[in-house]
């Protein structure tokens, strides 16, 4: 189906009617267990000899659908979807990482995965080096032998920056690694990483994907272009697998390496599995996904440009401005668009903000983004507060900032709400 355009891909891909009733909905298979045709048939399955269900924490065949649609929308050779966001990223290095090494990443991360980078994966022995993405000599200095993977995201969460993923994927496969880049904030509707040299790209299906507020659930995407025999660097793909009888993962299986990988070895043992209804629910929002990215953009762009010219503002991060010093990566990172997520800086400060949040009538007061509703969340007290205040403007969350995720109601009526609730915050 590639020669499709987007908007008949997002409702055709991986959507063939049911063979066995002819439903013309992917159905929601709710069952734990598959049975096998005869002892056989299931020694294949449980050998990789042959594709198939065994057991659903591996596969289902509604969130295996998931999983193929949103690698064709993202041009990849395969995917794995499951259980939220941080999942497919712990997911995404589990192949590639073990004791004593380490992932680059951007100092321009959502909080939660920068604590989940600097603190938790500690624990299985890893570790993560922060760095600026635009420093691209400092990126290579960060790199090491070590080194497993360099990590990003297309636009960032919560300052709505733009990676130049073209320069950073270069670079990426100068060094031989795999390049990582969390699509979340642009979808593949706004930007494709895989089509500029990214490795794997992770997405959490919360968001936009879904788009509705309902579902919680990542997913992984490979591209299958990575060499992973290139060196000695990727055993768990590269070299023998004892409890496969010594497969070797790349060598029997290619571009489809890293994602039966990911099912075989990584949702058998970390068991992240998503639910068939949510998997159901998030297809249901892929089909509609380029109409509401781009009545979230002209949105996005409509309210940020009224609050840049606003004297109780004290400046907006949203790309999508001319002023904004990431505006010229807009038409070669995402050309569609700059997303719908940005900051704000109040005049007032921490204080101002809190009175603004209380105030809004429209926008929500929630810890999520990419809903058909506006939302908005002061992070320095909520998704970054176990930052430091340094971290948190690093991260591009100070005290005097709110994050705005905007929705797909009325412009007119979105800066209405926020003129009111300015007006009470500033007063």
């Amino acid at each position: 189906m590639s020669d499709y355009k987007f908007d008949t891909l997002q409702i055709h891909a991986a959507a063939a009617p049911d063979p066995a009733t002819g439903a013309l909905q992917v159905p929601i298979y709710l069952t734990t267990a598959y049975a096998f045709k005869d002892a056989d048939h299931a020694a294949r399955l449980f050998n990789l000899e042959e594709v198939g269900y065994i057991y659903s924490r591996l596969t289902n065949p509604t969130v295996m659908k998931l999983a193929e649609k949103v690698a064709v929308l993202e041009g990849g050779a395969g995917g794995v979807a499951c259980s939220s966001g941080h999942a497919a990223q712990i997911m995404a290095l589990f192949p590639l990482m073990g004791p004593g090494l380490n992932v680059v990443a951007s100092t321009r991360l959502y909080g939660g995965t920068i604590t989940q980078f600097s603190q938790t994966i500690k624990r299985f022995g890893w570790s993560a080096k922060f760095v600026d993405f635009d420093d691209l000599d400092a990126l290579e200095a960060a790199v090491d032998e070590n080194t497993r993977a360099i990590f990003c995201e297309s636009i960032s969460n919560p300052g709505g920056y733009i990676t130049d993923i073209p320069a950073v994927a270069k670079l990426a496969d100068k060094l031989g690694l795999p390049l990582i880049v969390d699509n979340t904030l642009a979808t593949p509707y706004l930007c494709r990483p895989i089509e500029m040299g990214a490795t794997l790209v992770v997405h959490s299906l919360t968001k936009y994907m879904t788009g509705n507020g309902t579902v919680t659930g990542g997913c992984v995407i490979d591209s299958g272009k990575f060499d992973w025999s290139a060196s000695d660097k990727f055993p768990s793909l590269s070299a023998p697998e004892p409890a496969y009888h010594g497969l070797k993962f790349h060598e029997a299986l290619g571009p489809m390496a890293f994602t039966f990988h990911s099912i075989a070895v990584g949702l058998r043992d970390l068991g992240m599995t998503m639910n068939p209804q949510g998997a159901h629910y998030t297809m249901m929002g892929l089909e509609t996904l380029s109409l509401r990215m781009d009545k979230h953009v002209a949105n996005a762009k409509a309210v940020a440009e009224w609050l840049e010219n606003d004297p109780r503002i004290d400046f907006v991060t949203y790309a999508g401005l001319e002023s904004s010093p990431w505006h010229d990566r807009v038409a070669k990172v995402c050309p569609k668009g700059a997303g719908a997520l940005f900051t704000v800086a109040v005049k007032g400060g921490y204080e101002a903000c809190v009175k603004l949040v209380n105030n809004l009538k429209l926008f929500s007061h929630v810890a999520n983004l990419g809903d058909a509703r506006s939302l908005i969340i002061h992070s320095a007290s909520t998704t970054h507060r176990q930052l430091t205040e340094a971290q948190q403007i690093a991260a591009g969350a100070a005290p005097n900032v709110v994050r705005l995720s905007i929705g797909i109601e009325n412009a007119e009526d979105l800066i209405a709400d926020l003129d009111q609730a300015l007006a009470a915050a500033t007063a």
